[in-house]
């Protein structure tokens, strides 16, 4: 039996369209990819309709009819987006014959062309049994705990929970706080983030937190200028010019730096650097401190 399931993303979700996840098993990986991706156009937390469990083509091919539907009234436009992970088969097949015959659907197959890639390059033929990965790898999870945790403690959500992350990020807007969180918790780590700016005070659980856990990131005035003044368009300049005006961004800098000293928290300066760097540069000071066994 399939399960569908809406997740209703921040308010700048509105956007992008939903994207609609489907999987014969629970859709984290799809979940999880759709929001790396969409981060990389201001979107860290887009809607979602997630169709997990799929057993049937049937199932798959109703839910997106609907959908097509739904969103050619509310929008006049068919073409809906779909990241899916199918093991092959009779529902893969079948799937595929659908796409072809359907050009509103526009569909990204996260799993055939890695399986094709490994057996490529070893000469070894995948398997077909569904979450043959969550049943024999206990790091799985690991990391969809992780993963989840991440997802519910994104921008300060749930802060009475902190005490359970295991990395607690804090930083002011845009200064790449959940898409560093999310390449956290792929690795396995609970993350939270706490957004900072210089009107509202920071949830107090967060002065409950070991500093070892904490990490504040930071970056300097005129990047996060240029970032900011790049995330708002001409409309939002004028309603919201002083989100992006380089005397705000100093003022909301420094409160946030000198609620860092006064964490503790160890600062890693997020200028011109990929994700992937400043994960690991704070995984380099998490691990001295808690070493994993």
């Amino acid at each position: 039996m399939a399960y569908a399931t809406s997740v209703s993303g921040s308010d700048g979700s509105s956007v992008l369209p939903p994207i609609h996840v489907i999987s014969d098993s629970i859709g984290i990986t799809a979940q999880t990819i759709a929001r790396v991706a969409t981060s990389q156009f201001g979107v860290p937390d887009p809607a979602l309709e997630v169709l997990s469990g799929v057993k049937t083509v049937d199932d798959i091919t109703s839910f997106l009819d609907e959908h097509v539907a739904i969103h050619e009234a509310e929008t006049g436009d068919k073409t809906i987006l779909c990241f899916f992970t199918l093991v092959e088969g009779p529902t893969y097949d079948g799937f595929r014959s659908y796409l072809a015959a359907n050009p509103h659907v526009v569909a990204v197959d996260l799993m055939t062309e890695a399986l094709a890639a490994i057996s490529k390059v070893s000469g070894l033929e995948p398997g077909t049994e569904r979450g043959v990965y969550r049943a024999t790898d206990e790091a799985y999870y690991r990391r969809i705990e992780a993963m989840e945790f991440t997802i519910e403690h994104d921008d300060g959500r749930n802060p009475q929970d902190l005490h359970k992350a295991d990395i607690v990020l804090l930083g002011v807007s845009r200064s790449s706080k959940t898409p560093t969180s999310i390449y956290l918790s792929q690795e396995g780590y609970k993350v939270a983030n706490i957004p900072l700016d210089p009107s509202t005070d920071p949830p107090k659980e967060v002065f409950d937190v070991d500093p070892t856990r904490l990490f504040g990131l930071m970056i300097s005035p005129e990047v996060l200028h240029g970032i900011r003044q790049r995330r708002l368009n001409s409309a939002e300049k004028a309603v919201a010019g002083t989100y992006a005006s380089l005397e705000f961004i100093i003022q909301d800098l420094e409160k946030s730096r000198k609620l860092m000293r006064q964490l503790g928290c160890i600062v890693v300066h997020t200028d011109n650097r990929a994700v992937e760097e400043t994960a690991q540069e704070i995984l380099r000071y998490y691990e001295m401190a808690h070493p994993r066994t």
